[in-house]
């Protein structure tokens, strides 16, 4: 026996006991990592609330809740021993870590509702999302509801265990979603609510579309879109994660997974985080709200917002409409082709790509402003034109030549009217730029006072109405009409001017002539073919109408004429939104048309905000030379 085979065999030995004991130490530190925290809960030890420093008038702590498996949901309270009176909400990064909370039956949501109800008393505002399933192209009851408070507290509630009566939804979340006097934001939160009354019967009022408000606030930058994929990217510098794999993912399997519970979290979160830097002032720590917050404070932030679907050209995002919304689509099973007609991936021929925001707008191929002059023969400087128009005086031989740069003309015979001082707007120089923004390579022509209006004026105040004609580029001039659309509605419902409903409709539908075109049609497609009771009703129903004796028979040519009718008549009540708005101005007189002109340029102000408008450009511009020129009771004959 060799001498080395003790010493061998006591290293080797050594060497598996040393093993031996990092193994087990091993497995007794991961075993209390995984402890469940709900046990560290029971301990009389007061422990530390969770939440940041900055956020001291939140009271309590979530618990990341047990697996789908337990029953147990639990909740740890930690008191703060003075609560300072502005809450310090904690911004998007810090958000987004609060750990989301499953809901699936309706004692979990009533030990959940107290902490829910003391963040609504704080901040009555839930950020708020849906997920749902689509198979074969058809989209399933909504799987998942998602609503996250101010302070990130994501409660995820899995509408599944509700459906079709298998228990009772909530009374008090019932009571959140149709409360008038909290608001629900999110991207498209106006068709999710029509998703939840169709699917569930549950009625939710009070949505503010985050689209509309990102519009609305035009110091921020939106080129690129307004889903809230892009929304997040542009204002909070967050990236969400809108893989096809967890867009499509079964919203309705038994258990969600951790990147599910994550994914459709992030969605409400990222709502409210997105309402709060639109409407709140902003700082380094984010922004800021006093614990007192009222809804009616909240609500005048939101004027005009409140429970109005979307209606925007462009904004190409995911979430652009309820057609456009993502799709939850059902993985397919292992023997399922991809022919089945579910939608799996993008179909590669299409471009993919987000549209911008104004894209269908039509650019200026060349400048609006030339910037020429018109001097009159004495040298008083009259007003500026285009190069164009500078030139046909010279063309007709009625001006002269002065300079070439800047481009002047010198009229040779006495205009009708000189500006009445020098400090006119029609004498300034103009950029051709945007008047919001100062985009300068792109831009479009924008009407402030609306031409359904301004075409009903008087001549006297459609004279040199240039000064109502502003550039804007694609983008802005998208963003403009989007408000525009809100004052219209709001002059709508104030005179009596509907807009798109049957009295505001000029040609009407007669039904009884398409009941007898389609008649017709039906005889000349079909002939022999149709049942002889259903041909002699359709016989006798173009006989009728066409005053035809019953014994006389329909000819082919008869027929044809029948076939051909025109079903549209002419709605006597008709009469235009503009005109009937102008009309009711026009009642008090130049001065009632003057209001409504200054309506809309104030409005234009408010709205888009311009940082480079031209010079002299102002809300009463021309007023007061109306008044002087055509006094307070013209009269008015409207066009």
């Amino acid at each position: 026996m060799s001498h080395r085979g003790p010493f061998t065999a006591v290293i080797t030995t050594v060497l598996g006991a040393t093993l031996g004991g990092l193994l087990i130490w091993r497995v007794y530190r991961t075993k209390r990592k995984k402890l469940p925290s709900v046990q560290k809960a029971a301990e009389p030890v007061e422990a530390p609330c969770p939440v940041e420093k900055e956020f001291p008038a939140v009271d309590f702590q979530y618990i990341q809740p047990p697996r789908p498996a337990e029953k147990e949901f639990k909740t740890v309270e930690c008191q703060t021993t003075k609560a300072p009176p502005p809450a310090q909400v904690p911004w998007s990064d810090r958000l987004l870590q609060v750990t989301p909370v499953m809901v699936s039956s309706e004692e979990e949501w009533q030990q959940l509702w107290p902490q829910v109800q003391r963040e609504l008393s704080v901040f009555p505002v839930l950020g708020l999302d849906c997920e749902w399933v689509s198979v074969k192209g058809r989209a399933c009851a909504v799987s998942l509801l998602q609503m996250a408070t101010y302070s990130g507290l994501c409660v995820l509630v899995r509408l599944l265990a509700f459906r079709s009566g298998q228990q009772p939804f909530p009374l008090s979340l019932m009571e959140v979603l149709r409360h008038p006097h909290i608001l629900k934001v999110g991207v498209g939160c106006f068709e999710d609510a029509k998703r939840l009354v169709r699917d569930y019967g549950l009625s939710l009022t009070c949505t503010v579309d985050l689209r509309y408000l990102a519009l609305r606030q035009r110091q921020t930058s939106v080129n690129n879109g307004l889903s809230l994929k892009s929304l997040a990217a542009d204002l909070l510098n967050i990236s969400l994660d809108k893989s096809l794999e967890l867009r499509c993912s079964d919203w309705e399997a038994d258990q969600l997974t951790l990147e599910q519970m994550t994914y459709a979290a992030r969605d409400a979160q990222v709502s409210i985080a997105l309402f709060l830097h639109l409407l709140s002032p902003q700082s380094e720590a984010g922004p800021a709200f006093s614990s007192g917050s009222s809804f009616s404070e909240l609500a005048s932030r939101c004027q005009g917002l409140v429970d109005v679907p979307f209606r925007g050209r462009g904004d190409g995002g995911d979430k652009a409409s309820e057609g456009e919304r993502r799709r939850r689509t059902r993985k397919p099973a292992v023997n399922e082709s991809p022919e089945s007609g579910d939608q799996q991936v993008p179909d590669p021929r299409r471009n993919n790509k987000r549209k911008p925001l104004g894209v269908g707008y039509s650019a200026r191929k060349s400048p609006l402003y030339d910037n020429c002059f018109l001097h009159a023969p004495d040298g008083q400087p009259l007003c500026t034109c285009d190069k164009k128009k500078a030139k046909w005086y010279l063309d007709k031989g009625i001006g002269v030549l002065q300079s070439e740069d800047p481009f002047i003309v010198r009229l040779l015979f006495e205009p009708s009217g000189r500006p009445d001082s020098q400090q006119d707007y029609y004498l300034t120089a103009k950029e051709n730029l945007c008047v919001v923004c100062g985009k300068a390579d792109s831009y479009i022509r924008k009407n402030i006072v609306p031409h359904e209006y301004r075409r009903h004026f008087p001549t006297e105040m459609k004279d040199h109405n240039s000064h109502d004609i502003l550039l804007l580029c694609t983008t802005c001039h998208a963003a403009s009409n989007v408000h525009d659309s809100f004052l219209k509605q709001q002059l709508a419902d104030e005179f009596a001017a509907p807009q798109g409903c049957e009295e505001g409709v000029r040609l009407l539908e007669d039904s009884d002539r398409r009941r007898v075109r389609s008649a017709a049609r039906a005889l000349l497609s079909a002939g022999e073919g149709l049942p002889e009771q259903r041909r002699e009703e359709l016989q006798a129903l173009i006989k009728n109408f066409l005053s035809i004796n019953e014994e006389q028979e329909l000819t082919e040519e008869v027929l044809q004429q029948a076939a051909g009718l025109e079903t549209r008549i002419l709605n006597e009540t008709y009469v235009p939104h503009g005109l009937k708005v102008v009309r009711a101005h026009a009642e008090q007189g130049l001065r009632g048309l003057m209001d409504l002109e200054r309506c809309w340029r104030q409005h234009f102000l408010t709205t888009m905000q311009p940082r480079h408008l031209p010079p002299l450009w102002s809300v009463d511009h021309n007023h007061s030379k109306f008044l002087r020129k055509y006094g307070a009771d013209l009269r008015i004959d409207l066009n």
